[in-house]
């Protein structure tokens, strides 16, 4: 018996699917639990333009996305640091204040946890830093790190 699943099965398959089940299993186990509904045309119909939505949804995020991008690529951001006559920084320079510092600068809020450093910022200079986005879509950005 052919079944779209509405939700994630284990072992069987994503919700939005097309799968093909024992008969019993669907109809005494799936079924009833709302995990899946039978694959009947019209049932087909809903799926197909379900999808299509999800496409669309996708398209209008990784166009944002990659606005986001051009914008975070655009110019260096700059960060201010408490430093010492050395112009070594007092402690170092950490994703907190990377993601403050594009969220004031950019227009941009960006999870901290997505920001990575490259290598630890001690220093007055220029350094880089990688932004993940997930799925494969991630930038780099350039910061530079100025005395107060």
């Amino acid at each position: 018996m052919q079944i779209i699943l509405i939700q994630d099965v284990n072992n069987l398959g994503g919700a939005n699917e097309v799968v093909t089940v024992k008969n019993g299993y669907a109809r005494n186990f799936l079924i009833p639990q709302r995990m899946a509904v039978e694959a009947s045309p019209s049932n087909l119909k809903q799926l197909e333009e379900r999808l299509k939505q999800i496409r669309k949804k996708e398209e209008k995020m990784l166009a944002e996305l990659n606005k986001v991008i051009a914008a975070l690529q655009a110019g260096p951001i700059t960060i201010g640091a408490k430093t010492g006559t050395s112009g070594k920084i007092f402690g170092s320079v950490t994703t907190v204040q990377i993601a403050k510092a594009v969220r004031e600068q950019k227009g941009y809020e960006i999870d901290r946890r997505r920001i990575h450093l490259v290598d630890e910022i001690k220093e007055l200079g220029s350094y880089k830093a990688k932004v993940d986005f997930g799925n494969g879509n991630e930038t780099e950005i350039s910061l530079e790190i100025v005395a107060e």
